[in-house]
């Protein structure tokens, strides 16, 4: 069987998703890293009034065009509490900034440039023509304005901008339902005491946080032992709770102990494909089991992380109605620090360190082992470095291709 592209089969992967998950109104509290389903216009306009962006006094232009210059100060205006009154001729008014602007006036001369003579009276040392030191009502944007589009990912800013715009709560969509399955005899859980012939399973966290981070919501299932019983049981679990993906971790292979293929084809699997053209992760499985789009990920480590990199999260992504999904995991270019040897037929993902220089692109360092059980390099790494199938020998200084994982994990 002929490897499939790593482009068609993200192609492929998207293609199978189910439809977008619906929305949901939740407080704004909440709505940190969801994504907007509707657009959200601005309930007010902001500021509402003409403010003093500075602490000193509030003047009319004309009468501080000539300096010094003596005024009254006739009140004072504070935010939240602004002054009643209208400014006329040779007045002032103490503000304070955000406070609103009085009629009449038109500049603030900053307190810096004033001398307070008495409890009422001030000498103007520098003047301001009309506009200085103020906020115009609007400037920051106008009830109506559409200021945040449905598909955006809302961060910490977004969310500020929401309050300001007088929202309370946000139509987001639901978080994609990512459920999780690990398998095989040799696993058990951290804090666990392993037997002679096991180890600690590591993949079931690292990809229940990258699924968090993309956006979605992770399912732990548990640890699936190696029968077709077990693994009938536990998916029976994961289907309970209607994913929109069902992850299993493991049993990808062709060996006599890789159960998972063969028996979710007795549950109604649809296989799509199996076995893609890169390094690492090239067992990966893909198909639907109902509504459910199905990606069964290498045992190994990397090659778990680095297939929910390329696959998962571009599909938590689709489901949250992001068109940029299709483009696959955002990329970044990056100077090679050292030479590479030319590549076989498979796309490679190399992990490697990032040294950040400034003015220029970042250098990019591969580790020499990069075998595909090592979590120790992952974990030091910066991004991945990619190699397309066949690619001539490349040297230090030659531009590449990176995945920042900053941004995914």
């Amino acid at each position: 069987m002929a490897l499939l592209p790593v482009a068609e089969a993200l192609e492929r992967v998207l293609a199978s998703a189910p439809g977008i998950v619906e929305a949901e109104t939740i407080p704004l509290a909440q709505c940190h890293g969801r994504t907007l389903a509707q657009d959200v216009a601005a309930r007010r306009t902001q500021p509402p009034f003409p403010v003093s962006a500075m602490d000193g006094y509030a003047v009319r232009a004309a009468d501080v065009a000539q300096v010094p210059a003596e005024l009254r100060v006739t009140g004072e205006s504070a935010a939240g509490r602004g002054w009643r009154g209208a400014i006329s001729e040779g007045e002032a008014v103490r503000i304070f900034t955000g406070a609103p602007l009085p009629e009449g006036a038109d500049a603030i001369v900053i307190q810096e440039d004033c001398d307070r003579l008495d409890s009422d009276r001030i000498r103007v040392r520098e003047g301001a023509p009309a506009g200085r030191y103020l906020r115009s009502a609007g400037l920051d944007f106008s009830e109506g304005d559409v200021l945040l589009r449905a598909g955006r990912r809302l961060d910490a800013g977004d969310i500020a901008l929401a309050a300001a715009m007088n929202h309370a709560a946000l139509s987001v969509r639901r978080k994609p339902r990512v459920a999780i399955i690990a398998t095989g005899d040799e696993l058990v859980l951290p804090g666990e005491t392993p037997g002679p012939d096991q180890i600690v399973a590591s993949n079931i966290f690292a990809l229940a946080a990258m699924i968090e981070k993309a956006g979605g919501e992770a399912i732990d299932c548990g640890i699936a032992r190696d029968t077709r019983e077990d693994v009938t049981r536990v998916v029976a679990q994961a289907q309970a709770h209607r994913p929109d993906i069902l992850l299993t971790l493991g049993g990808a292979s062709v060996g006599d102990h890789d159960l998972v293929q063969a028996t979710l084809k007795d549950l109604g699997l649809e296989l799509g494909f199996w076995r893609i053209a890169m390094r690492p992760g090239k067992p990966l499985m893909h198909g639907r089991l109902g509504a459910t789009l199905f990606l069964g990920l290498p045992g190994n480590p990397v090659s778990a992380m680095v297939c929910a990199i390329l696959f998962v999260a571009p599909a938590i992504r689709s489901l949250l109605g992001d068109p940029e999904a299709a483009r696959g995991a955002r990329t970044e270019p990056a100077i090679l620090a050292v030479d590479l040897g030319e590549n076989d037929r498979r796309e490679d993902y190399l992990r490697s360190t990032l040294t950040i220089r400034p003015d220029a692109l970042p250098l990019a360092t591969p580790f020499t082992k990069q075998d595909s059980s090592m979590l120790g390099h992952l974990a030091r790494a910066d991004a991945l470095v990619i190699r397309a199938p066949f690619a001539p020998p490349a040297k230090a200084g030659d531009l590449v291709t990176t995945i920042r994982l900053d941004a995914v994990f």
